[in-house]
């Protein structure tokens, strides 16, 4: 091959993954929501607006209090149902930290 040759191949971009998120949003009565997007403050706005959730119907949105990052949206649909299994305890004590490192099997651990 040539030198033009070379420099007319095509490149192939492969393109990296957009991130999911797992939340957990405080209500107005106290409890916590879980759920998952790819976008969790957009998300949140939502559901402080009435709309993407009835779980915000009878008490609204009034803080976004943990987002944790993951690979993709089946890592973040598992992680949500994990943290949907933990305690009110458990629950409580992921919103204290907000996002930090602590993972839900640390959380189990430490209860």
């Amino acid at each position: 091959m040539t030198d033009t040759a070379i420099a007319a191949a095509p490149i192939a971009i492969i393109p990296t993954p957009k991130p999911w998120f797992v939340y957990l949003v405080r209500a107005a009565n106290g409890s916590l929501y879980c759920g998952i997007s790819d976008d969790p403050h957009k998300r949140f706005a939502k559901h402080q607006s009435g709309k993407g959730a009835r779980f915000f119907h009878s008490s609204p949105a009034v803080a976004l209090v943990y987002i944790q990052a993951l690979e993709s949206k089946g890592a973040a649909l598992r992680q949500e149902l994990a943290i949907k299994k933990l305690s009110k305890a458990a629950k409580e004590k992921l919103a204290a930290v907000g996002g930090a490192a602590l993972q839900v099997s640390e959380i189990k651990a430490q209860l």
